[in-house]
């Protein structure tokens, strides 16, 4: 079962520690550009159990299924089960709420969040923020006035050296406008994480390594666990890119942040899974 327990009260400052992000595993997508979603999704969790420093939790950065159906959703908690650390955080993508406004998605794993899937914990120091921007989806990410407030009041209490972490699915930044590769209202959510001095912001949905620094604040893009998608201005539309079987490995991964005490910036690695 996908755990909600908020971790508890932590010492305000920061210790080393470590965590994992994952991101669009899409259980129950099954086209030629992953035939064995499940199976790849597997393998990024044998990698993470294998890691020499055992994250203390992990992020899912959205798109767990493909269309949101009981079944898909039984088969990720099945597989995510595997995992040695089973303290995992999850922010729905749009395909997790589609066709039911993320009904499911909320009832399986969105307990404890707040609104539509919204969240946030500290952790040894850290403040980790977890954002829906999939659900008023247009083409665009979208955050929304209820959530903005609630951000602006979660945000309000925390002394500026806080480090904060950020996890959404779609991209925070521009990524692609094209492509709606970025959330419509993010200009307010970021503002109001400006007076921070370590800021770390995690997405999925773009399925590549992606990375950006606007002043305090690191933008990062995390890989699939199932297919690639291709890089902005490369192909006529985004969705499932085909690649050689023998080179899928090699585009699809998995995202490991380490927190050190008394560095202003998280150190993330990038890993793929062949």
């Amino acid at each position: 079962m996908a755990s909600s327990k908020l971790l508890g009260a932590e010492p305000a400052v920061a210790a080393d520690f470590s965590f994992v992000q994952i991101s669009d595993t899409h259980i129950g997508f099954n086209r030629p550009a992953n035939p064995d979603v499940v199976g790849t999704l597997g393998e990024a969790v044998t990698k993470i159990n294998a890691l020499s420093r055992q994250p203390e939790l992990v992020l899912h950065t959205g798109d767990l299924t493909h269309l949101a159906k009981a079944a898909e959703f039984d088969t990720l908690e099945q597989s995510l089960k595997a995992l040695r650390q089973r303290e995992v955080f999850y922010v729905p993508g749009e395909h997790d709420v589609v066709g039911d406004d993320g009904r499911l998605y909320m009832e399986r794993f969105g307990k404890g969040s707040k609104g539509m899937g919204w969240r946030s914990f500290d952790h040894k120091g850290v403040h980790f923020v977890g954002l829906n921007n999939g659900m008023q989806l247009d083409g665009w990410g979208t955050l929304g006035g209820p959530q903005l407030s609630w951000l602006k009041s979660d945000l309000s209490g925390l002394s500026a050296s806080t480090p904060v972490v950020v996890f959404a699915h779609i991209p925070l930044w521009t990524v692609a406008p094209e492509w709606g590769w970025g959330t419509r209202d993010a200009e307010e959510a970021l503002g109001y994480l400006k007076r921070f001095g370590s800021v770390t912001v995690l997405n999925g949905h773009i399925h590549q390594v992606m990375r950006k620094v606007e002043g305090n604040v690191t933008f990062h893009s995390a890989m699939s666990t199932a297919f690639p998608q291709p890089a902005p201005g490369s192909a006529p539309s985004a969705g499932p890119m085909k690649v050689p079987d023998d080179r899928l490995r090699k585009v699809l991964g998995i995202t490991e942040v380490a927190v050190v005490a008394g560095r202003h910036e998280l150190a993330v690695v990038d890993s793929t899974l062949g």
